[in-house]
């Protein structure tokens, strides 16, 4: 069996983030231990008459063990508690002044407060109400042996005491509850965050399912029609192809089922074909009415569906969060293929210029850029909205294999670029 080792107590006030805060424990523990333990002593002997060595011990037991109270008050009460006391029983065998205080002096007082508002600030309420019931019992029972009759000054401590138990357990439990708070809240936002990444993937996987399940349908027809296609086919290639075409339906029968899994109530409208580049320009038209300015430079080219999905996707992202976040802003949106180096130049060039695995590809750049809002943003991008903005557009990126660079502009406005491979070995 293996000893688990208990963490080391934290001094009061170690979990402030200032270091002025962090250290004010220890500096009145120490101003009160170096005040009050010749003070003690002092009083003790000139002005109570005790022996001088009961009243340094005493002074010490009450004194010194406040150092102790910043890391462990509860122990240093029990020493201080204890000496009090003592203390106040040592007293009864001097004959002392009638207008002094009995059974405690003032400089025990103030050390004894000082030691309530620390156990206030680390105890849990039931530790600091055994505390007071104590110190009030200790109170009313050397009540009945006051050596001058009963006054008003023997409550004193017990008020006090009272007082400041409550105050410093009032101030500890607003402490936690604030940081519990920022906790939640730290919580909270991690799980918006997470919740928003789980659901964008698994819209990305529905609309995936929908551009392999084409696919997978041709290859099914394929292999169920190359019988009746192609003549004289050996038994061996029609048993392969017989069993190509029904792998095939397999493959989409559990593609089905697992996007029964990831549909939901409100995943409806997602039956329809999914949008390509084709489908930018109606994207463009709708955001120009909504008010926003936008030139367009299409493009024509033949992308793989995934490709054109994703560009698609980024498109209504950034447009969504014009509309949202810069209401008016002139903005441009420019889709484009860029062709591999050695298409454009010389081979021998093309090895100086390409760099391996870089510009030797085709890639479909993406570009948004707006310009500043001629109306005051309400909230800058990405803050408190409730689409998945930025989050969508990195995992559409993500999927494809290429890069994605956001951020302002300069002298105002909001800049999107994607870059995404057009070739299948970028997508492994």
């Amino acid at each position: 069996m293996t000893a688990v080792e208990e963490e080391p107590p934290r001094a009061l006030l170690a979990g402030a983030s200032r270091r002025w805060v962090r250290l004010l424990p220890w500096a009145v523990a120490f101003v009160l231990s170096v005040a009050l333990l010749p003070t003690t002593i002092q009083v003790l002997t000139a002005d109570y008459g005790l022996n001088g060595g009961i009243a340094s011990a005493l002074a010490v037991a009450q004194a010194a063990p406040l150092l102790l109270a910043v890391v462990r008050p509860l122990q240093a009460w029990y020493v201080i508690f204890a000496a009090d006391v003592a203390g106040a029983l040592a007293l009864l065998t001097v004959d002392f002044k009638e207008q002094l205080l009995w059974p405690f002096p003032p400089m025990e007082i103030v050390g004894y407060i000082g030691l309530c508002l620390a156990l206030g600030l680390r105890e849990p309420r039931r530790t600091l109400l055994l505390v007071w019931l104590a110190t009030t019992a200790v109170n009313v029972g050397l009540g009945f042996f006051a050596p001058n009759g009963t006054s008003a000054m023997n409550v004193l401590l017990t008020i006090l005491s009272g007082v400041v138990l409550v105050l410093g357990g009032a101030l500890r439990e607003r402490y936690e509850a604030q940081r519990r708070l920022a906790e939640q809240e730290t919580i909270s936002e991690a799980e918006r965050d997470r919740r928003t990444l789980l659901e964008e993937r698994a819209r990305i996987a529905r609309e995936l399912h929908d551009v392999v399940a084409h696919h997978m349908s041709v290859i099914t027809v394929q292999a169920d029609t190359a019988v009746y296609r192609l003549e004289r086919l050996p038994p061996d290639v029609q048993e392969e192809f017989t069993s190509i075409a029904a792998t095939s339906r397999e493959s989409l029968g559990e593609m089905r089922r697992l996007l029964g899994v990831l549909r939901n109530e409100e995943a409806n409208g997602e039956l329809a074909p999914q949008p390509g580049l084709t489908r930018i320009g109606q994207l463009v038209e709708a955001t120009a009415r909504a008010g926003v300015p936008v030139e367009f430079t299409p493009c024509d080219a033949d992308v793989p569906e995934a490709v054109g999905l994703s560009a698609y996707r980024i498109v209504q992202e950034a447009l969504a969060n014009v509309v949202r976040h810069a209401p008016g802003a002139p903005t441009q949106v420019s889709v484009s293929v860029s062709q591999p180096v050695s298409q454009v130049v010389s081979e021998p060039a093309a090895e100086l210029a390409a760099e391996p695995g870089s510009e030797d590809r085709a890639r479909l750049t993406v570009l948004v850029v707006n310009g500043s809002s001629p109306q005051p943003p309400a909230a800058p991008l990405e803050e408190g909205g409730t689409g998945h903005g930025l989050v969508g557009m990195r995992e559409r990126v993500r999927l494809v294999g290429g890069t994605l660079d956001t951020g302002p502009l300069p002298g105002g406005g909001f800049r999107v670029a994607a870059q995404l491979p057009l070739t299948e070995k970028d997508f492994t």
